[in-house]
C-alpha cells in the first residue's frame, strides 16, 4: 500500500512539473496603444465640447478603409498604422446620408457633411510584451497636421506633451479645438 502511495505522489509531482503554462495573452495586457483625441471648446479649452453626427473614415492610398458610423462624442479613439510612418483620417462632423435620390439603392449614398482631414505621423518602434502576446507597436514623435480647406471646422490642435508619443491608451495625446 505504501508502494502504491510513493509511486502516486511521485507521478503527480512529476506531472505538475512537466507541464508547460498555456501561452494565451491575458486580455489586460497592454498591447499596441491607439491615439487619443479630445474635442475642446475653441472658445474655452478647458472645457470638452461633442462633435455631433461624427464619422471617421481611415484613408489609405486613396481609398476609405472602413464603413461609417455615426457618434456624438468629446473624443476618438484611432488606431495607427504599424506598417508605415503616417495614418490619414477624414472626420466628418454634422454627418447625414445623402441617398442621392434613390432611397432603395445603397450603392449609390454617400456622406454630406463638413470633412477634414488630419494627417498623422510618427516614427515606429517593436517592445517585446511576453512570450503569449509577442510584440507591440509604439509611436515616437507623433505629430498631428489638420489640412487646410475653405471650411474648416477643426480650428486648432495641441499636442498635450512635446516630443509627444503614443505608449498607452491611459491618457489623452492631442486635443483639437473646434
Amino acid at each position: 500500500m505504501k508502494k502504491i502511495s510513493l509511486l502516486f505522489i511521485i507521478l503527480i509531482t512529476v506531472g505538475n512539473y512537466s507541464c508547460e503554462r498555456d501561452d494565451i495573452c491575458p486580455g489586460a495586457t497592454p498591447t499596441t496603444p491607439r491615439l487619443i483625441i479630445d474635442f475642446l471648446d475653441a472658445a474655452d479649452s478647458d472645457i470638452q465640447k461633442n462633435v455631433f453626427n461624427l464619422v471617421v473614415i481611415g484613408i489609405d492610398n486613396g481609398e476609405i478603409l472602413s464603413e461609417y458610423q455615426f457618434t456624438n462624442s468629446n473624443n476618438v479613439i484611432l488606431p495607427l498604422k504599424t506598417t508605415d510612418n503616417t495614418t490619414e483620417y477624414i472626420l466628418i462632423k454634422n454627418a447625414s446620408v445623402n441617398d442621392n435620390g434613390t432611397p432603395n439603392d445603397e450603392t449609390d449614398d454617400f456622406i454630406d457633411g463638413n470633412y477634414d482631414a488630419i494627417t498623422i505621423n510618427y516614427s515606429r518602434e517593436e517592445v517585446y510584451v511576453s512570450r503569449a502576446c509577442g510584440f507591440k507597436t509604439i509611436f515616437k514623435n507623433v505629430t498631428l497636421t489638420i489640412v487646410e480647406d475653405d471650411d474648416n471646422w477643426m480650428l486648432s490642435r495641441q499636442p498635450l506633451t512635446d516630443n509627444q508619443s503614443v505608449e498607452d491608451e491611459t491618457t489623452t495625446h492631442f486635443n483639437i479645438s473646434h
